[in-house]
């Protein structure tokens, strides 16, 4: 009875006490003071600029650049392009160099990775020279190589090194034959990504065949077939019945330059060797303890079942130690994206020489032209990690 009269006369507790209330609480508070802090910054970064008579806004963008870029895989002109065309150029130009260097690292990372664990002494042994030199070099120190001690030393155009018909190699970079398409060499391209759709549906239907009966199809014949072979026979069923659809503008020596073609310069050269190595060299140790971490009863039940080493590798191992290598892999990936900005050093057209160098040096707009190249690179990053997560819940284990 006494126990019953102190409840009744307990007082109630506030709702301060219950964790989940005070928890959004702080949250909330949290939110409002960074808010204001955010907004105190702009409104004295703008009473500033305006005190020093400084132009703001975006407006500078639809303004003449009048500067060249030495690379751009849109039309640009000193004269007519402006300073917004002037960004997408370095734009397309961090991504295309991102693009390539992601995949071909990823290509040597997984190779040197393996060889690191291969049981040739020599070839192990080289691998971890390779990975223990590179990936202890500053990045930058080694585009420096490649472009001054590498490409520097090169001929000048007349005396261009020649490799094979068509292909130059001088201190302005790789000249190689251009393409120049027909009116109907459209049909080339949509081979080959009906090829590239044929063979991803291929493989899941071999895949789920091997699951249910445990028969093997030869996949990378049929890949071979469909990417390679279907657009050659589109070229050859289209040379038949009319001109050639492609057609390839050679370069040419002159007197003092090569003429025609399409150059490849070597600060882009050198930026992707660069890049490519250095990060290959961190991509292969990921790769190396993916393997590791993969049991070795799974290697000797493959072994058991009349598997071969290298259909073990491919078959048993690399797919379990993807679920260990992803999500380093994903980081090593935002590394030679974000590390792309060292560009600058050795000229190379990037985002952050065209935009945060030349664009900001002509038009003093500092607050701008920092918040949007840093939104870019945040964009792709964001981007490349959710797509890669996308991948690594496929691959993770479901659990029953």
């Amino acid at each position: 009875m006494q126990t019953l009269v102190s409840q009744a006369s307990a007082p109630k507790r506030s709702f301060l006490y219950d964790p989940k209330i005070r928890g959004i609480f702080y949250q909330v508070l949290l939110v409002l003071v960074v808010g204001y802090l955010f907004y105190m910054a702009a409104r004295n970064a703008i009473e500033n600029l305006q005190r020093a008579k400084i132009a703001s806004g975006f407006g500078f963008l639809d303004v003449t650049a009048g500067f060249d870029i030495s690379q751009a895989l849109i039309p640009f002109s000193a004269a007519g392009s402006t300073y917004g065309d002037a960004f997408i150029v370095g734009l397309l130009n961090t991504l295309i160099v991102s693009a390539i260097g992601i995949v071909l690292t990823t290509i040597l990372g997984f190779a040197v990775g393996i060889a690191r664990l291969s049981s040739n002494w020599m070839v192990a042994k080289v691998a971890m020279v390779y990975v223990e030199l590179l990936r202890n070099i500053p990045l930058l120190l080694q585009l420096l190589f490649w472009y001054i001690a590498v490409l520097g030393p090169l001929p000048q155009p007349r005396d261009s090194y020649s490799i094979g018909t068509g292909f130059f190699l001088n201190s302005r970079g790789f000249f190689m034959p251009r393409p120049i398409y027909a009116a109907d060499s459209w049909a080339i391209p949509v081979a080959l990504a009906i090829g590239i759709i044929g063979t991803i549906l291929f493989r899941r239907w071999a895949k789920k065949q091997q699951v249910a009966t445990g028969r093997q199809y030869p996949v990378g014949i049929v890949t071979l077939v469909l990417v390679l072979g279907l657009p050659i026979v589109t070229w050859a069923v289209l040379s038949l019945l009319n001109a050639n659809p492609v057609s390839f503008d050679l370069p040419q020596k002159g007197t003092f330059n090569l003429r025609g073609g399409m150059q490849i310069l070597p600060e882009f050269v050198a930026l992707l060797i660069g890049l490519v190595t250095y990060t290959a060299a961190f991509i292969a140790e990921v790769v190396r303890a993916g393997i590791l971490a993969v049991s070795k009863g799974q290697s000797e039940a493959a072994g058991s079942l009349g598997l071969k080493p290298g259909q073990t590798l491919r078959l048993v191992v690399v797919p379990q130690a993807m679920r260990v290598i992803i999500p380093p892999l994903t980081s090593q990936y935002l590394n030679l994206t974000k590390n792309s900005s060292l560009a600058v050093a050795i000229g190379y057209p990037d985002l952050v020489q065209v935009f945060m160098g030349t664009v900001l040096n002509q038009t003093g707009q500092a607050i701008e032209v920092v918040m949007i190249t840093m939104g870019v690179y945040l964009t792709i990053s964001l981007v490349t990690s959710f797509v890669m997560n996308i991948y690594n819940r496929r691959m993770a284990i479901v659990e029953r």
